[in-house]
């Protein structure tokens, strides 16, 4: 009433308005935080972690990435 809406379509926007504008940030930053990219060390880690790959090979691979990393 008096230019205020009436009832909850007038008031209750007031309130999910910001509710569903937090909302949609924070899905948007936990979104964010899932696409995360995986380095070559993480992707050897898993390689390794699944049976993909000896010891050996992972040593092996794993210091040539980071002699890679200090040129």
């Amino acid at each position: 009433m008096y230019g205020y809406g009436n009832g909850f379509f007038g008031m209750g926007y007031m309130v999910i308005m910001p509710l569903v504008i937090l909302g949609i940030l924070f899905y948007m930053l936990a979104v964010k935080k899932e696409k995360k990219e995986l380095t070559a060390q993480d992707i050897l880690d898993r390689r390794f972690a699944s049976g993909g790959i000896s010891k050996e090979e992972y040593e092996e691979k794993t210091n040539l990435l980071k002699k890679t990393k200090t040129l």
